[in-house]
């Protein structure tokens, strides 16, 4: 007889442990689940950032790949329309070359940006600016162009009045020359009356020149007491002293009047300082610059008179023959010499 028995198992003291061991494998393999989920997600971000890299380098290249072809067609075209422009203005061509030039440094410096793509937008930049650029050359060149064009019809409206021009002047020419031999036989006349004004008044110059009479140079030394004495020993000489008498002259007027005095060393140089008053004066002889030592200004009244003059240059002499020389109005007026021992 089969009876109706709740509890199936024959063994009920086992029924309860299979159970808890059941959920534990449960729980590790949702673990296991879970971490291979999360792998995954992370495995798939990073794909999809590597292929998006990947989009916008590809892109990136080829959009530098495109801005070099504009680039180069650009430039190409350029040169192309700027050799059109040639002429034979050489201030055209010039220019033209100039602006070659400016296009061939700027498309290098597109070159050099186009090498790093993350400047790429500076040199979309760039070469916006190379468009511009052409168009404002070509802009100067047609200015210059119509310049030219301009000029060249005013050259030909000149070219004809020069014409008319040169048929009036070939008619005042004769006019002209008619006249010019009257005015050369006139000038002919003027220089030689000039020139015999000149030789008068050299004449008179000379004859007016105050010459100079009993000459006496002497070297002198200073001595502590502000005393001079004279000195002919070279060593001892500080300074040269020029003594020197005026003659009468009728022909030279009364007034003011000045001598240059030169003292010329043994070597044949003249002594000179020029904080002391040196300088030249012109020949009247011959007109040549004459080096002179000191000069003496006095007020002349057409008779004799003595005049003297010190050289202290603070400056030792060397022993030798001195040569003297004193001019007046630029002629020599008397001459004496010295010798230092």
């Amino acid at each position: 007889m089969i009876t109706n028995n709740p509890n199936p198992n024959p063994n009920p003291q086992y029924s309860s442990n299979p159970a808890p061991k059941s959920g534990g494998n449960k729980t590790g393999f949702i673990v296991a689940i879970a971490i291979l989920a999360v792998a995954a997600i992370g495995l798939l971000v990073t794909t999809i950032s590597q292929n998006k890299q990947k989009g916008e380098l590809s892109s990136q290249l080829s959009e530098s790949e495109q801005l070099k072809k504009e680039l180069e067609q650009q430039y190409y075209t350029a040169l192309s329309e700027l050799e059109e422009m040639r002429g034979s203005n050489e201030e055209l061509n010039a220019l033209i070359e100039k602006q070659k030039e400016e296009l061939t440094a700027q498309k290098d410096r597109i070159d050099v940006l186009l090498k790093d793509s993350r400047n790429l937008s500076a040199a979309r930049g760039e070469l916006t600016k190379l468009r511009a650029q052409v168009e404002q050359y070509v802009a100067e060149i047609n200015q210059l162009r119509q310049q030219n064009e301009e000029l060249l019809t005013e050259n030909t409206q000149l070219a004809e009045e020069r014409t008319m021009l040169a048929t009036d002047l070939e008619m005042q020419r004769s006019a002209y020359q008619e006249s010019e031999t009257v005015r050369a036989s006139l000038v002919s006349e003027k220089e030689e009356l000039e020139q015999t004004k000149a030789k008068l008044s050299s004449k008179v110059t000379f004859a007016s020149v105050i010459k100079v009479a009993s000459m006496d140079v002497e070297g002198y030394k200073t001595k502590g007491t502000g005393k001079m004495s004279k000195e002919r020993r070279a060593k001892n000489v500080d300074q040269i002293q020029v003594c020197f008498n005026t003659t009468a002259n009728e022909v030279a007027e009364p007034g003011a009047e000045k001598y240059h005095i030169r003292i010329i060393d043994p070597q044949g140089t003249t002594l000179q300082m020029a904080d002391m008053g040196s300088g030249s004066f012109k020949s009247s002889s011959n007109g040549e610059e004459i080096p002179y030592t000191m000069t003496k200004e006095f007020d002349y009244k057409q008779n004799s008179m003595q005049l003297c003059s010190n050289w202290a240059p603070n400056q030792g002499f060397s022993a030798g023959v001195y040569r003297v020389e004193v001019y007046n109005k630029g002629y020599v007026a008397g001459a004496t010499a010295l010798t230092l021992k």
